[in-house]
Parts: structure tokens; sequence; C-alpha cells
């Protein structure tokens, strides 16, 4: 317990002033003082047992799986299934972190999935079409479209989202100029389609005051029949012929850059947490004990290393062929998952957002944006689902009418709930997404292993989102009833 000495106005103590520093010490004791493993430990088994559980039945419930799915099948652990599963969810797990604003609102995206959907039929129609939109679209769907873009650019200005005008603006020079077909063009257009997107729905909901709900599922058929004009019924897209287009989803690191990814990201998370943790110990503010830190650290350094050497060893069933390294998909759910887990608990706006999430009227009354945060959301959810589509596009190799449509945004919400995200607001985390979409590609992959039909893994997919919205609500009930 840090010692603090009172002085009174001549110097010397008095009893008043040393009953005022107990009552300070007893206020404000959990900011200075340090607590020791066997009291963090009963700390977080009190917070579980008032509520706050987090993703803890998430990680139980994808320990159990794994578990169960080794055990019925031979090929579920083997390495290419692996490196299959890694592509096969990390579509949805994207779509599923940009969800995550969202819902920590209390709102809901219900057009993610098929704004993802035009966000890749509009790279698709690039690519094929060598960059010559006007053609591909036809005259007047093209000035359509590039005339959305310019209204998702006003709007994203009467909101002051400087971002989602200059990247609204960015896909009317693109399509305007008619640059040739590039991957990278194509990858940049598709995220400037998405973020424009978001700019139209953020304004609808948060300027004109209409039910989330109501827009994203007009949207969501809105979208829909965007599609269907672009890629015409029966049409499909194929975009494996690009060689960087086909790699984002089917590619791999090469053995050196997937020890080089190790070593960034195992040690800059450790670096980061360690240096944290004394830093905050040197200046006498309460955090976890170092042993459970130095322990925590290690445990996914050790994870993480014995990943990656599974990763490099050859995984090709061709003796012709050699197939080794990291998924391309995992440095890029990595990247979102770091910045995105920054903006939320190191930024001031991801403060704002909990705070609204928690108590709107409460938020607005300590003058927070509430108009402007509640569309920004959006603009990052649709922002998301483009990079969803684009994985997702590469996964299949082309893209078709019920692109972005189907189980691809009740899968995405689904991830993000059963990783622990809340449906009322205020609570989740993007590492919640990633958990979530885990749990949902080891169940599809593991009944797919098994070949059980479609309908089965609808109903045990429908269960296990079932479970975890149920596991949301009672844990939320206990911890109103333990008052935390």
């Amino acid at each position: 317990m840090t010692q603090v000495s009172a002085e009174t106005a001549g110097g010397g103590d008095s009893p008043e002033s040393a009953t005022g520093d107990r009552t300070a010490i007893a206020d404000f004791g959990i900011d200075t003082t340090t607590v020791s493993t066997a009291e963090a430990v009963r700390s977080y088994l009190a917070r579980v047992r008032g509520g706050e559980i987090g993703s803890l039945p998430a990680l139980l419930g994808l320990v159990v799986l794994i578990v169960l799915f080794t055990s019925l099948s031979d090929v579920f652990l083997s390495l290419n299934n692996i490196a299959n599963l890694l592509a096969q969810g990390a579509g949805q797990t994207i779509i599923a972190m940009g969800i995550v604003y969202v819902l920590l609102l209390g709102e809901i995206d219900l057009s993610a999935g098929t704004a993802s959907g035009v966000a890749g039929a509009v790279l698709a129609m690039h690519y094929v079409d060598n960059g010559n939109l006007l053609s591909g679209m036809g005259s007047t769907v093209f000035f359509i479209f590039n005339g959305l873009l310019v209204l998702a650019a006003v709007l994203a200005a009467l909101l002051r989202i400087w971002p989602g005008v200059a990247m609204s603006l960015l896909g009317v020079l693109i399509t305007v100029v008619g640059f040739h077909a590039n991957p990278w063009i194509e990858i940049l257009l598709a995220v400037c389609v998405g973020t424009a997107i978001g700019c139209i729905t953020g304004f609808l909901i948060s300027k004109i005051g209409m039910p989330s709900f109501v827009v994203t599922l007009a949207l969501f058929l809105a979208w829909q029949g965007a599609i269907l004009q672009l890629i015409g019924e029966g049409g499909v897209l194929g975009i494996s012929s690009s060689h960087v287009l086909d790699s984002v989803a089917n590619g791999n690191l090469s053995v050196l850059w997937s020890w080089v990814l190790f070593v960034v990201g195992a040690g800059g998370y450790g670096a980061v947490t360690l240096f944290g943790h004394f830093r905050r110990r040197s200046k006498g503010l309460v955090t976890q004990p170092t042993l459970l830190v130095v322990g925590k650290v290690t445990v996914l350094t050790v994870l993480a290393a014995v990943a990656t050497a599974f990763m490099s060893v050859n995984r090709s069933p061709s003796p012709l062929i050699k197939i080794s390294g990291v998924p391309y998909v995992v440095p890029i759910v990595l990247v979102l998952l770091v910045v995105g887990t920054y903006v939320l608990n190191r930024t001031t706006y991801g403060r704002h957002l909990y705070a609204i999430g928690g108590n709107r009227e409460a938020a607005r009354r300590a003058g927070i944006n509430v108009t402007q945060l509640r569309s920004s959301v959006f603009v990052i959810s649709s922002g998301c689902a483009a990079v969803g589509a684009i994985v997702y596009s590469s996964k299949v190799g082309s893209v078709d009418p019920q692109a972005g449509g189907l189980n691809t945004l009740l899968f995405a919400v689904g991830a993000a709930v059963i990783g622990g995200t809340s449906l009322f607001g205020g609570k989740g985390r993007i590492a919640d997404a990633v958990i979530g979409g885990t749990v949902l590609a080891v169940v599809s992959n593991g009944l797919g292993l098994l070949r059980q039909p479609a309908a089965v893994v609808s109903v045990v997919t429908g269960l296990v989102l079932l479970l975890a919205a149920t596991v949301d609500a009672l844990s939320r009930r206990r911890a109103a009833a333990s008052g935390r």
C-alpha cells in the first residue's frame, strides 16, 4: 500500500488530515496499489460471477469443438485443413470486425453483407472490363453509380467525416479516369465503394434519425438488386486469373517472411505489454502481477511459434508442388485486429464509442458528438465489409449475384456476438469477432469434413448463435443484479 503523508499549512500533521488521507487511499487505492497473483485471480473470478464473462464461453466452446472434431476426423488437424480453415473464415471475420463498432452503440447493420457484395462486384467488373466501367455498366448505371459516390462525399462532408469524403471522391476519380485493370486499383476501388455506402447509411441513421434496423434492411434489399444489375442473372465475373487477387486468400508468405511476421507480431505484443506493465508499476499504478503478465506473453509467444513452425512445413500432397508458409489472410486479419484494438482502447474516439453505447443521452450531455460518431461506425462497418469481400472473392475466385447474400451477413453478426460483443451496446472488442469467426469456421469446416448436409450445418450454427445470445442476456442480468 502506498504511503501518503499529509501536510498542514504549518508543515505538521493533524488527525484531521491523516483521516482525510486514509479516506483518499480508500477511495483511490485501486489506482495506486499493487495486487498479488492470488488477489488478481480472486478478482477475475468475482467479475465472472458478477456477469463479466467476456469471450470466455466462446473460448471454452472453441476448445470443445476442436477436441470433438479432432476425435471424429483424422483430417481436421492436418496442416492443409488448418490453412484452409484460416482462409475459409477470414472473409466473414473481417466483416464481423466492422460490425463490432456498430454493435458497440446498440445499433445493427443488416446491409453489411450485400454492401460487401456490391464492392466485390465493382472490383470484379473493373478487372474483367479492363477498367472501362462505362462499357461494363452502361451509361445510365455508370452515371447513377458515380452520382451516389458524389452524394456519399457530400453527406460525409456534412457530418465532417473527412476520410469518407476522400475515399468517395477517390472512387469517382478511379471510375471516371478509367485506369486499366490493376489488382491494387481494384482493391482500392472496392474499399472506396464500401466506404461510400457506409457514408450514405450513416447519414440516414444518425442525421435523419431513421432506425438502423429499417434503414439497413432496406439497403440490404437495394444493394442485392444492385449486385444483380451489375452482374446479371446467372452471371459470374472471374478474378482468379489475377495472381494478386487470387493470392489474397489462397497465397502464402514465404517461410522467411512467416518467421519475420512471428518476430514482429509476437515481439511487438510482448514489448508493448511488458513496457506498459513496468511503466505502470514505476508510477505506482495498479496493474496485474508481473508473473501473470509474463506468463500471458510467454504462452502467446509459444503458441505463435508453434503455429508458425507448423505452417512452415511443406503441406502439399504432391511431391511436385511445395506449399508452405503462413497464409496471407493471417497478417491481414492481424493488422485489422491491432489497429481496431488500438482505436477502441487507446483513443478518445474509442472511449467515446463505449460511452455512447453505455448511455447515449449521458454521452450527448457530456459534449460528445453523438451524431457524427453514430454515422462513423457505419462507415467503418461498410469499409471492413469491402475488405471482407476482397478476401472472400479471392477465396472462391469469382463474384456472382449471390455475393454477400445468403449466410454472409448472418455469420458475420453471429461471429461478433458469439465472441462476446453485446447486442445491447457498450460491451465488445475487435478480438471478439476473431474468436467468434474462428468458432463458426471450425463448426462449418468440421461438419463439412464429417460430410454433414447443409441442413445440419445451419441448425448447429443457429444453435451456437442462440446459445451465445442467451449467455449475453444472462450475463447482463447477472451484472445488473450484482451492481456492476
